[in-house]
């Protein structure tokens, strides 16, 4: 059974109504719960805020010292129950959904995954655990229909 999940998705300020709208569609609520359900261990409270790349630099920049947009930022609180903040930015996973020759919706799966296991503690700081990272999000991914992120 898979965990309980109370999500809140939300939508910052987008360069202009049509890049929401794309965004939007890529992230389709019913998708995002099954996304971060079959990447918990335990029962969680997430939310999720898609922002342009102006608010993910200031967020990086004050909380990892980082004077740039990241593609996917965790604010994780307690990890039983898991409670976060997953700050993904729109315009830096377009860009790398686009050099990777991924669709929008393979790379917005991918880095809600991903930041979905740092809320749990995963890390990849040292390279032998960013292996067994990218082997549990590879497995995750499979399960869910796309194909290997990496």
């Amino acid at each position: 059974m898979l965990p309980e999940l109370t999500l809140s998705l939300q939508f910052g300020k987008l360069k202009d109504a049509a890049t929401t709208a794309k965004h939007r569609a890529a992230l389709p609520r019913h998708k995002v719960i099954r996304w971060i359900r079959n990447t918990l261990e335990v029962d969680g409270e997430i939310t999720v805020r898609i922002v342009d790349a102006e608010e993910g630099q200031t967020l990086n920049r004050e909380y990892r010292h980082k004077d740039y947009a990241t593609n996917v930022l965790t604010f994780d609180y307690t990890q039983e129950p898991v409670t976060a903040d997953l700050v993904l930015c729109a315009p830096v996973i377009k860009q790398e959904a686009k050099e990777q020759k991924k669709t929008l919706e393979a790379h917005y799966a991918h880095m809600i995954v991903h930041g979905t296991l740092h809320a749990q503690g995963w890390d990849h700081e040292l390279d032998e655990d960013a292996e067994v990272m990218e082997l549990r999000e590879t497995e995750i991914m499979a399960r869910l229909g796309f194909k290997n992120p990496y």
